[in-house]
């Protein structure tokens, strides 16, 4: 049995352990979830932690309140007017190391949207694997409404919506609907507020029914994939593929299907 990791205490957010699914909640409701310093050295810290605890096989991310996240928190910003130039590198360094780290993990990451994702909030539900978003949640890339830019998020926000929505949405900073989200391939699940969390738990049904490391493989293959030709890509994908097949997960799937059984790994349906 894997032994458990002691958990980490935040300031500033909630980790709960459900099993093998860990749920994490931006917890400041009051300021609508924004980010400072403080709030994304305790996420790289989390993300940190996750990407080496084995007992972690499906993430939730959500905000507390009525809110996932409004982006920077007005305060914080207002601090960086008085930041050297080189102290804004520094911050915004931070700021990127944490999206990448969240990015990064080796397990599916579902985003829970309700109420606005806007800044860095779209940002935090770009790196999210599949963002599940009550049908009346607004998102925006509102930077340039402030006169900076979306930097720091731009390669997670470019590899789900593309240039061409980005030179739109990026460019005029407008609001946008959880439709218009799902449209474009920031979110994946629209739903009724009252729909919301039943529908979170589908997706983390669907994950843990799948092969944790074939999941992780998977995740990985995308990363590699992208931007390859299908020439560059096919000796890496075939070794991929028959590294699977060989392998002990690999092989307790296979024999679960033909056997017409559950795979050892499939976590019941609650």
């Amino acid at each position: 049995m894997k032994k458990p990791i002691k958990p980490i205490t935040y300031e500033f957010l909630e980790s709960r352990r459900d099993g093998p699914v860990e749920r994490l909640t931006l917890n400041r409701p009051d300021v609508r979830n924004a980010f400072n310093a403080e709030v994304i050295a305790e996420l790289t810290t989390w993300a940190q932690a996750m990407a080496t605890d084995r007992n972690v096989r499906v993430i939730v991310i959500a905000g507390a309140g009525k809110t996932f996240s409004a982006g920077a928190d007005i305060t914080w910003m207002s601090k960086t007017i008085q930041y050297t130039a080189a102290q804004n590198v520094e911050d915004a360094m931070a700021a990127s190391k944490m999206f990448a780290c969240i990015d990064g993990l080796p397990v599916p990451v579902v985003g829970r949207v309700q109420g606005a994702a806007l800044g860095g909030g779209a940002g935090l539900a770009a790196v999210c694997d599949v963002v599940v978003t009550e049908e009346d949640a607004i998102f925006g890339f509102t930077e340039v409404k402030l006169g900076i830019l979306p930097a720091v998020i731009s390669p997670f926000a470019l590899a789900k919506i593309g240039q061409s929505v980005a030179r739109e949405l990026f460019l005029t900073g407008t609001r946008f609907s959880a439709a218009r989200a799902r449209e474009i391939g920031l979110v994946h699940a629209v739903v009724p507020a009252a729909a919301l969390d039943e529908t979170v738990e589908r997706y983390v049904s669907e994950f843990l029914s799948a092969g944790p490391e074939a999941v992780a493989a998977a995740k990985g293959l995308i990363r590699h994939v992208s931007g390859l030709s299908i020439e560059e890509a096919m000796p890496s994908t075939a070794e991929a593929l028959a590294k699977r097949r060989v392998s002990k997960e690999g092989q307790e799937g296979l024999k679960a299907f033909l056997e017409k059984r559950q795979p050892k790994w499939a976590v019941p349906k609650k």
